[in-house]
């Protein structure tokens, strides 16, 4: 009787056995969608120091997309932990890749000041931005269907060069929520010193500028003299590299790259804006960094 008692429980328990093996090989073998690459400019960054992420992906050849996917990206720590992302939306939305396309395309990611130091590891998928569910992709998945990718050193923020913001600066300010975001506005006339690295540099500047203007001009300079020109349109962020060469910055220990905007505005004076601000401000810098090259 016991021997009759256990026949079913077993047969049910290979039963379910047998069911959950099915639906994990079925999931295993979903065809991948893409093979996902990416390259990073630099082998090790500072906190805080800006890198190029050159993103590829190889569409495979029955690919099929019913929806626009969001690029996941994820940067952990070497305890498998998720330090930031940079997920986005491809600038060719996926519902356009076509079987056997190459995708490539280029982003700046300004590195959070983030209290880690050492080797992190950059992960990647395809997501949809509504069910949250990602597609298989081809690669080294460490679970979840997200695929490593590249990896990266990461260096303390005192690897970088130190910028110091002297006159024309209005105090710094943080997104409500976001403490990762934070810009300065400036004055008429800002200026950011540094120690001279006597070689060419690349400055990044990215910034923008209020709606009270259709556009403003901002004139770079360095030792006090016109490096370049920008055109701002109003609300529009934009990242400028601008190479600054060392005979440019002069042979000082101290090297001085200067802002000057042409037209500043002061909300409080602006009844439309109904902003009680009453510093006069020009255009809005988010990240500004010295790369010697």
């Amino acid at each position: 009787m016991s021997a009759t008692l256990r026949t079913p429980r077993l047969l049910a328990a290979l039963a379910l056995a047998a069911l959950t093996t099915t639906a994990c090989h079925r999931q295993s073998v979903t065809p991948p969608v893409a093979t996902p690459s990416l390259t990073i400019d630099r082998t090790s960054a500072a906190l805080g120091s800006p890198i190029e992420l050159h993103y590829h992906f190889t569409v495979a050849k029955d690919a099929k997309f019913d929806q626009n996917y969001w690029v996941m990206v994820h940067f952990v720590n070497a305890d498998e932990e998720l330090m930031w992302t940079d997920d986005h939306q491809p600038p060719v939305p996926t519902t356009q890749w076509k079987p056997g396309q190459e995708i490539d395309y280029t982003r700046t990611l300004f590195l959070p000041v983030y209290p880690y130091v050492g080797q992190a590891t950059v992960q990647v998928g395809l997501y949809s931005p509504t069910t949250k569910q990602r597609l298989t992709l081809s690669g080294t998945d460490i679970g979840q269907k997200a695929y490593q990718v590249a990896r990266l050193e990461i260096l303390p923020q005192t690897a970088s060069v130190p910028l110091d913001y002297q006159s024309g600066w209005n105090d710094l300010e943080t997104a409500q929520g976001t403490p990762a975001n934070q810009w300065r506005w400036t004055k008429k006339n800002a200026v950011i010193t540094f120690p001279n690295p006597k070689r060419d540099i690349t400055f990044y500047l990215d910034l923008d500028t209020g709606a009270v203007f259709d556009s403003q001009q901002v004139t770079v300079t360095a030792a006090g003299q016109p490096v370049t020109q920008l055109t701002l349109a109003a609300n529009q962020r934009e990242l400028k590299l601008i190479p600054i060469s060392a005979a440019q910055l002069g042979t000082g220990d101290t090297a001085t790259i200067g802002l000057d905007v042409d037209k500043t505005f002061v909300p409080a004076q602006i009844p439309a804006l109904h902003n009680a601000d009453p510093r006069e401000l020009g255009v809005r810098v988010f990240h500004a960094f010295v790369l010697p090259r």
